[in-house]
């Protein structure tokens, strides 16, 4: 009897510290309603197959507890059955993390990619290799699981992501011979291959001190100290202005504004006119394509 007790214990430990290593909480989900007469079940065997694949793999060596794992969302859309096992269409990443002190999260990324092009087998293991490009599908997976885990570690330390992103710029490098799109720097100015080099990029450094200061010393000093917090967030700005100067069509921007300009529209609508009027000029500057949205910003209330 007491031989069974020990071993449901050891099982039991066994199985409270594989949940606690995994990273993230991933939620899956797969859209194939432009394909005309396709298998319905194959489709939900991919996603139920995807879900497992990022959640229930280890990404880094820490230990994580459920709390600690990191949101994310995604939204792929299947447009076109090539072959039997071949397919194309868009994903789509949304990650977000818990604010200090409140129960607000703030979105770290939101970004579409239009490469999506995966073979997929249905019952044949998904299987990754960080050394080639053997699957396209585990490939992109991967190097997403590895963004979402950079950003997220660079919003908390600075700079904190970089063995992540490390890893996303092994895969980029290992792909540079798949057929597949998404790759390549030749193939678009706003690909994978340009999000992990604008990253890695020691010109455009500043966005990655802005994604710190922006959460760690902004966001989460407003719950207790609102006015302190909310400048730092505008002063962080500075950051995403140098990079624009340096050069306006650099991919990170985008990436940054996708995931943050309803937010900062929310923050400095409770401002001060001064600092209403200096983040105005900034973000007018290095997004016009959401001027519009910033507007508000100027036509909420007087604090």
């Amino acid at each position: 009897m007491a031989r069974k007790l020990l071993a449901i214990s050891i099982l039991l430990t066994s199985l409270a510290l594989q949940s606690a290593a995994q990273e993230l909480r991933c939620n899956i989900s797969v859209s194939s309603e432009r394909i005309q007469g396709a298998n319905r079940n194959l489709f939900r065997t991919m996603q139920t197959d995807l879900y497992e694949f990022m959640n229930n793999r280890r990404w880094t060596d820490h230990q994580y507890t459920q709390e600690e794992r990191i949101e994310c969302n995604i939204f792929i859309r299947l447009d076109e059955q090539i072959s039997v096992d071949e397919f194309r269409g868009s994903i789509q990443i949304q990650a977000k993390r818990p604010v200090y002190n409140s129960s607000y999260e703030t979105t770290i990324l939101n970004i579409k990619d239009n490469d999506f092009h995966c073979k997929y087998v249905e019952f044949q293991p998904l299987e990754f290799n960080e050394t080639s490009n053997r699957d396209n599908l585990t490939n992109i997976l991967a190097y997403y699981a590895y963004i979402i885990l950079g950003f997220d570690y660079d919003s908390f330390s600075r700079e904190g992501g970089s063995p992540y992103f490390e890893k996303a710029q092994a895969i980029v490098n290992n792909s540079q011979n798949a057929r597949e799109k998404g790759w390549k720097a030749f193939e678009s100015e706003s690909n994978r291959y340009w999000l992990i080099e604008n990253i890695m990029n020691r010109s455009y450094s500043a966005m990655r001190e802005t994604y710190y200061s922006y959460h760690r010393n902004g966001l989460d000093q407003m719950a207790d100290k609102t006015e302190e917090g909310r400048a730092a967030i505008a002063e962080s700005l500075r950051g995403v202005q140098q990079v624009f100067r340096r050069r306006p069509s650099t991919y990170i921007l985008r990436i940054f504004f996708d995931a943050k300009s309803d937010e900062l529209v929310n923050i400095f609508s409770k401002s001060y006119p001064d600092e209403r009027n200096r983040v105005v000029a900034i973000l007018n500057e290095v997004d016009p394509s959401n001027g519009s949205k910033y507007q508000r910003i100027m036509e909420s209330e007087s604090f």
